[in-house]
């Protein structure tokens, strides 16, 4: 039972005669989605995304919380950015917009942005992501700093001069191909750096879209040794190697890059074990003018919103590799609580933000059909199962039967 957007009544016997309801028979009734890693591109690359487009995408996934990353034009380092974001999501969004401050200012990595303005005016985390803060005294600073405010610092992990302008994971693949190769290191390098930083401050760290399995173990030393780290994994790092980019295929170019067959075991390992935290989208539209290119001019990243669920629902849950109950905790209570977002639970008070799953329906990716002006995924044309068939979003049902109303 719903009222003014929060959960007013639990039970089985509730009689309302006014009240819409939902026929959710053989379905699973889980918490709203929450995504705290996505690129909604406004404002400065409408091109690719907007917060409209971008959200309607996010309700067709069952997300109903999502955080939006600064690397827009300008970035979100100024509360007047971050005051835009929230003033448009609540105009045009069909999910909760949480945006993520800048860093640095411009995210050029030089200068640290305005933390406590940024704060006030509703951001939840700080972040470069797109980009390493490279200067390991501007890290700690921001990490020093993150501290009086209660939020984490989201670390992209990549030594540049390690990756050296390559363009996928280096390995037997990229040697086929004749492409030039990323090496492990890139990341785990400067994983180890911020968790060291994370320990020197002992401030919250929270590290994106790990793909190594070096990088698992780093993490799980970290928190054996009691640091505030918590990590994220993409779906498609959790479900695709590096041989998904033979044929030179730039739907499958994402940064970091796809690992190796032992690194993807680990990721779901210690998804599973709990050291690997959250399941977050990396959610990143394109235009066909960047995909359609050479490899290397190639820009990085996947639609993801449309297809996270049932791609992790097929690839993880129907194969026993992690339980339901596993992945509706990485998708919703615990991206909640890495960010202290309202979202991600079902009790009497909080907000109706739901989403209803059919575990028995199976429909193949079109992107086409999607939502998101970036129709850039390299799971078109397969055939998955678990798809959200109804979105609520403070107590507002935002998607129904797969389509967005």
């Amino acid at each position: 039972m719903l009222a003014d957007g929060l959960i007013a009544g639990i039970g089985r016997e509730i009689v309302d005669t006014e009240a819409e309801t939902i026929d959710a028979t053989g379905k699973i009734v889980a918490p709203g989605l929450v995504d705290i890693h996505c690129h909604l591109r406004e404002p400065g690359f409408e091109a690719k995304e907007t917060i409209e487009t971008g959200t309607k995408a996010a309700a067709a996934g069952g997300f109903t919380s999502v955080c939006c990353m600064p690397n827009t034009r300008p970035a979100v380092d100024s509360p007047a950015t971050v005051g835009y974001i929230k003033k448009k999501a609540a105009a045009l969004g069909y999910a909760h917009v949480y945006p993520i401050g800048a860093v640095s200012k411009g995210s050029a990595g030089k200068e640290l942005a305005e933390f406590g303005a940024m704060v006030e005016a509703g951001a939840v985390a700080f972040s470069d992501d797109g980009r390493p803060v490279a200067s390991a005294q501007l890290m700690r600073l921001a990490l020093d700093y993150s501290r009086i405010f209660s939020v984490p610092i989201i670390a992209h992990e990549e030594d540049l001069s390690l990756v050296n302008e390559g363009d996928m994971h280096e390995g037997y693949i990229a040697t086929v191909l004749g492409l030039k190769g990323i090496c492990a290191a890139a990341e785990e390098s400067m994983i180890a750096r911020d968790i060291l930083l994370a320990e020197l401050t002992g401030a919250k760290l929270h590290i994106a879209h790990v793909s190594t399995r070096g990088g698992v173990e780093m993490i799980r030393r970290g928190k054996e040794r009691g640091l505030a780290i918590t990590a994220e994994v993409t779906p498609h790092h959790l479900t695709l190697t590096d041989e998904a980019v033979i044929g030179y295929n730039t739907n499958a170019k994402v940064n970091p890059p796809l690992r190796e067959k032992a690194d993807v075991e680990a990721l779901v390992a210690a998804l599973r074990e709990g050291v690997i935290d959250c399941i977050a989208t990396d959610h990143a539209p394109h235009t066909l003018e960047d995909k359609v290119v050479e490899f290397h001019l190639a820009a990085n990243g996947i639609s993801g919103f449309e297809t996270a669920l049932p791609l992790l629902w097929t690839a993880l849950v129907e194969p026993g590799a992690i339980t339901a109950g596993r992945l509706v905790a990485a998708l919703t209570c615990q991206p909640a609580a890495i960010l202290n977002l309202p979202a991600g639970g079902l009790d009497l008070g909080d907000p109706a933000d739901i989403v209803v799953i059919d575990p028995k329906l199976e429909k193949t990716v079109d992107p086409e059909t999607f939502y998101s002006k970036g129709k850039n995924t390299p799971f078109g044309g397969k055939k998955l199962k678990g798809w959200p068939v109804c979105t609520v979003c403070g107590g507002r049902v935002v998607m129904m039967d797969r389509e967005v109303l």
